[in-house]
Parts: C-alpha cells; structure tokens; sequence
C-alpha cells in the first residue's frame, strides 16, 4: 500500500519534534529516536528530502554530537536550523506529491549514453520557468527520446512515427512494466496509472504545448502546467532508466 503525504508528512514531523525536543534539554528514549529515524528512512519516496544528518546519526549519542556542535551552542540556533532543514520537505508534503529533485532526475539520467536524454531533460528544466508552452513539449520529448534510447539498447524496432504511447508500450513490455504482464493487483494498479500518466502527457501537450497551431479560443497553459509537466517527464524518465539499468545488471 503506497504510502499518502498525510501520512509521510505525519512522520516527518514526529521526527522533527523529538529532534527539536532534544536539542532543547528534552528527555528522549533512545527506542522512540531508532523508531522514527527508521520509520522516515524507510520511505523511499521520503529519503532524498531527508536533512543528512537523519541518515548519518543513527542514535541519540551521535545526534547529539552534532546538534550540540559549532555554531549551535544555544537553543535558539539549533532551533533555527532545525527549521531551515526540516521547511523544504515539509512545505512540499503540504502542498502535494513528492517529486525527484531535479539533480536526482539529472545523476539518474547521466549514467545512460545518450545526448539526447540530457539535451531532452536540459531543455525542459530551461523552459520550465519562462516558456509554458515549450516546457510541456519538452517534456513529452523526454519521454519519448528515453523510450527510444531503451527500444535501441534492447535491439527492438519502433517505427519513426510511433507516438509517445505506442513507444511507452513497448518500452514498459521490454522492461515487464506493462500492468499485463503481472498478476498482483497492487502492481497492475501502480504500472496502469504509469500508462495513464504517458498518455495524459502526449495528450496535454497536443493540446496546450507549442507543437500545434492555435485558434483565438485555445487555453494556454500555466506556469504551473508546466511544472506539472515537466516533474512528471522528470519521474517516469527517471524509472524508466532505472529500471533498464537494474534489468542489464
């Protein structure tokens, strides 16, 4: 069962209080300090947020020692940087899905040998911002240039006029990610709303990107469409080599 934000943001914040409790004098059990570290470290999806002394200080000694250390003398500035480590990731639980950072999505797609990928992926984060139209086109490309990249490593053929679900379909055969080609309903039900994902993102950029002309009456999409967009190109991109990869190996 996927894991809610409600949920990982109720982690993270049980975490955060007993850390911030300790810094200030507060009795803590080293049990509950284990048990919340690892209950917030045992969310995948939560580990790349994570302050990097939740994965270095594995008891209460070792926190200590570094919560206690320079520039952290008084309780007012261990406060203060609690805060400041803990504000990203909890503003982003609050206002929706987690999302790769973005130099995770880049590391992730410098291991393969294509510059197309990275031009793909570079493109996107450049117009992410300034250029709405042209971000939701970008991402889409990415897509489809990472399902080329992994059609052309595993040998199979794809017409040059295949549209992006047809090559995400083959693609998701190649790496037995098509929801058919299993049988637990929890898996089928994840990879299903992966397909749903590629489809509605060739879908939004034929309707709302630059790559078609448009009349008086067309919507034009928001800088936040584009983020949307563009963080969702960023994630299937993302598991798509990843799973290549852990496939070869």
């Amino acid at each position: 069962m996927v894991t809610s934000e409600k949920e990982l943001l109720s982690k993270v914040e049980a975490f955060k209080d007993i850390a911030l409790a300790y810094a200030q004098g507060g009795k803590v059990e080293e049990s509950e300090y284990r048990t919340l570290r690892h209950a917030v470290l045992n969310e995948h999806r939560l580990a790349s947020h994570l302050p990097a002394f939740v994965r270095t200080c594995r008891n209460l000694s070792e926190y200590w020692d570094f919560i206690s250390g320079s520039g952290r003398s008084t309780y007012a500035s261990r406060r203060e940087f609690l805060r400041e480590q803990f504000d990203p990731i909890i503003t982003q639980l609050e206002s929706g899905p987690l999302m790769p950072p973005d130099d995770l999505v880049s590391a992730a797609l410098s291991i393969v040998d294509s510059e197309h990928v990275s031009a793909a992926w570079s493109k996107a984060l450049e117009r992410r911002n300034a250029d709405s139209d042209g971000a939701i086109t970008a991402a889409r490309t990415l897509v489809e240039t990472v399902c080329k990249y992994i059609l052309d490593e595993a040998s199979v053929a794809y017409d040059d006029k295949d549209d992006l679900p047809k090559l995400y379909h083959k693609a998701a055969e190649q790496l037995k990610l098509a929801p058919s080609q299993h049988t637990e309903q929890a898996f089928k039900q994840i990879l299903g709303g992966c397909q749903t994902v590629v489809n509605e993102l060739a879908g939004l950029r034929n309707r709302l990107s630059d790559a078609h002309g448009k009349g008086k009456l067309a919507a034009r999409p928001a800088p936040r469409h584009a983020e949307l967009a563009v963080n969702l190109a960023g994630t299937m991109a993302t598991f798509l080599i990843s799973t290549w990869e852990a496939r070869k190996a």
